[in-house]
């Protein structure tokens, strides 16, 4: 598998996002301490919570989502990502099955709601309508909405599993996540 470069300095550019989740992914990301610096003289960081970008650019070759798509902001991330990324990288449990947030899908959203806004306050318990992202009814791995390239289980996957599946994209080859991660790990 061969990748596209679209930097400048003909490095492979690489954005990331979470979506419903718990962001213990880009805390495995992070963990690759300084493995970090070789990875950042082959790649461009061009969208991340761990970068200062507001804007996912028009073309990306390695997207990275982290989390479920639990609500309509998340959905329409997943999409953009889609969109604008060449490959697309599922990371984590709950990307990959919708792990701990998609415990809500055996509760009716209606009740989820009045659980944590209405019974569990004490002052002025309603359910927010402003500045919130709107719920979708089920909680969906990414995989259900858009189509993904490279499946990396793990709650979270670790430091060594990131490593290993980002050299061999770089490398222009496909990676096989289950020769370093399963699901829980």
């Amino acid at each position: 598998m061969s990748t596209t470069t679209t930097s400048t300095a003909n490095r492979i550019t690489v954005a990331t996002t979470w979506l419903d989740g718990c962001s213990g992914c880009h805390m495995s990301f992070l963990d690759m301490d300084e493995r970090l610096v070789d990875l950042a003289q082959q790649i461009d960081i061009v969208y991340s919570p761990l970068v200062d970008t507001k804007e996912l650019p028009e073309q990306v070759d390695i997207g990275i989502l982290e989390g479920s798509i639990s609500s309509e902001d998340d959905l329409e991330k997943a999409k953009a990502f889609r969109k604008h990324c060449t490959l697309l990288i599922s990371l984590g449990d709950c990307a990959v099955t919708g792990n701990v947030p998609a415990i809500r899908n055996h509760f009716k959203l209606s009740d989820v709601l009045d659980r944590a806004y209405r019974e569990n306050v004490d002052l002025q318990p309603q359910i927010p309508t402003k500045s919130v992202p709107v719920l979708l009814t089920t909680v969906k791995p990414i995989h259900s909405e858009v189509e993904v390239d490279v499946f990396v289980p793990g709650c979270p996957p670790s430091a060594d599993a990131i490593w290993y599946v980002l050299s061999e994209l770089i490398a222009g080859r496909k990676p096989d996540p289950s020769q370093v991660t399963r699901f829980g790990a």
